[in-house]
């Protein structure tokens, strides 16, 4: 079995993606700042899959890294808040990743 056949590491790259092309429209402005975070957050949550995967014969490492990735996933959710309030994504675009990525949260925990 390999990381990439992880639910987890699918859902929450599936995620990842939406969320850069959905980023590809926020403003030239954001590319440094809120642009950047979110595809950072949000690519980091399968990456930290990864080392789980690979440090899964010493428990504590795995937990820390599963801390990392639902950390991450919480923050893309901030950002993804930032988004709406800027008027960057609608309150339905919110609500379907916001969705997708409770669920990745809930795989990782």
């Amino acid at each position: 079995m390999r990381f990439q056949d992880l639910l987890a590491y699918k859902k929450g790259f599936t995620l990842a993606m939406k969320i850069f092309n959905i980023s590809k429209s926020f403003p030239k402005e954001e590319t440094c700042s809120l642009t950047d975070q979110i595809r950072r957050s949000s690519r980091s949550v399968c990456a930290n899959l990864a080392e789980t995967y690979r440090k899964r014969l010493y428990p504590k490492q795995v937990t820390s890294k599963l801390s990392d990735g639902d950390a991450e996933n919480s923050e893309t959710q901030i950002w993804l808040e930032f988004s709406l309030a800027y008027k960057y994504i609608h309150q339905k675009t919110l609500d379907k990743l916001s969705t997708e990525s409770v669920e990745v949260g809930k795989l990782i925990i």
